[in-house]
């Protein structure tokens, strides 16, 4: 039994249609992945299945009581609102309250007044009359798994760690279907990788867009392709989905063909003479009027995108160099000292987890941050263009053309005049979506946008940070060929892994304690080539009593000591009491009353849990080994 489906659902915005008699189901245990061009409608049809708008026409159905979480693909703007209220806030009706008693209780130290005090027995009897406390603790668990700093403001939060917190908004409802729209957008590799370990063990229907071929590769169960308003379902994966999906676009262009034959001939039939017209078969000619109206309807297949950079002046053999660079941030180091010479043509990414400095590096290299140690230089006639991560430099209130040409009809590439519709037309911007204002962009349009804007800068050092955002397959393959043809010199900020892979020379990767490190080749390279991590040592726990005095080594190795087999009788006894007194401590924490006593003593009580759960496993590992050798005997 399908977990949701729609049949015939059809949405229009304007004369387009989105959706066209569109027609799909997800079962559990299912990992879609949607695929279709920028603005064919994906973000679109993830809202009309999260309920968020109604579709036109057709039937949209969802098993009763079901629970549908979403990830939405832009991030939201900076807010005062905390990392647990945003997450809490995916608990629709509950969120509130839950944030409410966290803050409350984070002041709860500071602040005991008769009033504030009033004010927790309120919220806790609210809490428990709504089963608050089991989903308090949903929340708790989701922001540790993802390391979220839970009072912290998400204005504060660079987009990668705003993701995050996205990411456990969506989770923390525990839901039967996943929504995602770009997951991966803003994560660093490390985190990627989590979650597409998460996403492999989900059990609900999961439906996601993404543009990460690594990522489609190892989660997606079949493909689901929005194309010109129609819903087509591939099985296998993204390889297959290609080869099959040509074989399809080739039949279809001898259908058009033999088509727009059979009409040129019936249109040159129609426009016989008097005599003709006199004689004409009226049934022909309702035939072709209907074959009018066919090719009328006819959604035609979107052309490809062209790009082009406009190529400044080749620059100097040495494009930058750093000398013992180092920079820190509010007294943390984040870069130190770094020492690298970047000759033209070089092709280099930046890998690196969020916050260890990748974008303060960009800065640093290009001269706009002045480094604490060490000094940065620039060769000659060197020329930036420079791709911002959060698209800041797009106003939102702009036309797409007055983005891109500022007023002017005209702009100059490489020599030659275009037309600004012609040139935005190579990023398959139409005449009319070309007079749009940004705001009414998808995040793939307004990538693409930035991508027309930046490429009419005379360049010779491109810098790029996090281009691949949002932007179709199709788009982001074309985008690679473009890189790789580039004779200037790239600077790339990419977590996406096959992007690195297809297009960087080597890899400046951000280490510990902000040492940075060059590795050949792109992100698989640095993979084989890194150093395997050092063991970690084991934690040793502290004992609850002083260790008892070390026993005479007995003078038979297999034979048990007077006092060990004293131990021995005594240990089953042991065990036994220490796993009473565990039942009994998982049975209070599991009390949502626990976690209504004061923060030390429920504090104090998990760790004397932790404490019992490593001395249980000791005792039994030493009734083990004594028993051992008893039998051995």
């Amino acid at each position: 039994m399908p977990l949701l489906s729609i049949d015939n659902l059809s949405i229009a915005f304007g004369a387009e249609k989105l959706l066209d008699s569109a027609s799909f189901q997800l079962d559990a245990g299912e990992r879609v992945c949607l695929i279709g061009r920028n603005g064919a409608g994906k973000t679109t049809l993830l809202r009309l299945l999260a309920g968020e708008i109604q579709p036109d026409g057709g039937e949209l159905w969802r098993q009763p009581g079901l629970r549908v979480a979403t990830l939405a693909q832009e991030l939201p703007a900076d807010t005062a609102a905390t990392v647990f209220e945003i997450v809490a806030g995916g608990l629709e009706g509950l969120g509130a309250l839950l944030a409410e008693y966290h803050e409350a209780a984070h002041r709860l130290a500071d602040a005991s007044t008769p009033e504030h005090l009033r004010r927790m027995d309120r919220l806790q009897h609210e809490l428990e009359a709504r089963d608050g406390w089991r989903w308090q603790q949903r929340v708790e668990t989701v922001i540790s798994r993802l390391q979220l700093p839970a009072d912290t403001p998400l204005a504060e939060l660079s987009g990668g760690w705003r993701r995050r917190v996205l990411l456990g908004r969506a989770l923390v409802r525990d839901p039967d279907v996943l929504l995602l729209d770009e997951p991966t957008n803003h994560l660093d590799l490390e985190t990627i990788q989590w979650l597409e370990d998460e996403l492999l063990e989900f059990r609900g229907g999961l439906l996601f867009v993404t543009h990460d071929r690594a990522l489609l590769q190892r989660l997606a169960t079949r493909l689901l392709e929005l194309d010109r308003g129609a819903l087509t379902s591939w099985p296998g994966d993204y390889a297959n989905f290609l080869e099959k999906k040509a074989a399809l676009l080739d039949v279809e262009a001898r259908h058009h063909a033999k088509f727009d034959k059979n009409l040129a001939q019936e249109e040159t039939w129609i426009r016989q003479g008097i005599k003709a017209r006199r004689t004409r078969n009226e049934g022909r000619v309702r035939a072709l009027l209907a074959l009018r109206e066919e090719r009328r309807q006819r959604r035609e297949q979107l052309g490809k995108s062209s790009f082009a950079l406009e190529q400044a002046e080749m620059s100097g053999k040495r494009a930058i160099e750093a000398q013992n660079v180092g920079y820190a941030w509010q007294g943390e180091p984040l870069i130190r000292d770094f020492s690298t010479r970047i000759m033209r043509g070089d092709r280099i990414g930046l890998i690196g987890p969020n916050g260890s400095g990748k974008t303060t590096l960009l800065n640093l290299l290009l001269g706009r941050l002045q480094p604490d140690a060490g000094q940065v230089r620039h060769g000659t006639k060197l020329e930036i263009a420079y791709f911002d991560q959060l698209r800041e430099q797009l106003d939102p209130e702009q036309t797409v053309l007055d983005s891109v040409a500022g007023g002017r009809e005209t702009l100059e590439i490489n020599g030659q005049r275009r037309h600004v519709i012609g040139y935005l037309g190579d990023f398959l911007f139409t005449a009319q979506r070309a007079r749009s204002p940004v705001k009414s962009l998808s995040g793939g349009e307004r990538n693409r946008l930035l991508l027309a804007r930046l490429f009419t800068q005379p360049a010779n050092l491109l810098v790029m940070d996090e281009p691949t955002n949002d932007l179709d397959l199709e788009t982001l393959e074309l985008l690679e060929e473009l890189l790789l043809d580039y004779t200037g010199t790239l600077l790339l900020v990419s977590h996406d892994r096959a992007f690195l892979d297809n297009v960087v020379t080597s890899c400046l990767v951000f280490e510990s304690d902000g040492g940075i490190r060059e590795y050949v080749g792109g992100y698989a390279d640095w993979l084989r080539q890194r150093p395997a991590p050092e063991p970690v040592p084991a934690v040793k726990s502290k004992p609850a009593a002083p260790p008892a005095p070390k026993p005479p080594r007995p003078a038979t190795p297999g034979k048990l000591s007077y006092n060990e087999r004293r131990e021995l009788e005594r240990l089953p006894a042991r065990i036994e009491e220490l796993e009473q007194r565990q039942r009994e401590l998982q049975a209070a924490t599991a009390d949502p009353a626990f976690y209504k006593q004061e923060a030390a003593v429920v504090t104090r009580r998990l760790e004397e849990l932790r404490a019992l759960e490593t001395e249980l496993e000791a005792a039994y590992g030493r009734w083990e080994e004594l028993e051992t050798r008893e039998r051995a005997r």
